[in-house]
């Protein structure tokens, strides 16, 4: 759930740049966007978690207990840490140029030339 919750809010911030949102803007965004998924994957899991403490014994009540504190602690890692993270070290450039997110893919733009024939024959 960590790793996924990051990849969303790289994905996130990734989409804004791509649609030409400077990067500072990109940022913010991305976090904004990415929230809302990431706190209805983790509460669908703490559900799941709370089931198990509510209805397990012995060694089963206590994975429960451990996999919602992880939850938790994934969750805080993931938006409170690395948003503090990314803002202690982008934050600091007023005149941000780019991010090191990784590659920002761009559709190429199709030739007509290689566009499917709009007239198909029987």
């Amino acid at each position: 759930m960590a790793i996924d919750a990051n990849v969303l809010i790289n994905e996130r911030v990734r989409e804004e740049l791509r649609n030409g949102v400077p990067p500072q803007s990109a940022i913010h965004a991305g976090y904004e966007r990415a929230w809302a998924t990431i706190l209805d994957s983790n509460v669908t899991t703490l559900i799941a978690g709370v089931a198990l403490l509510a209805f397990g014994s012995g060694p089963v009540r206590g994975f429960a207990v451990v996999h919602c504190l992880g939850i938790l602690t994934s969750m805080f890692s993931a938006v409170v840490f690395s948003r503090a993270l990314v803002n202690l070290w982008y934050g600091r450039q007023k005149k941000l140029k780019g991010v090191s997110i990784g590659q920002v893919w761009r559709p190429a733009a199709t030739p007509a030339a290689a566009q499917a024939p709009t007239d198909l024959k029987a």
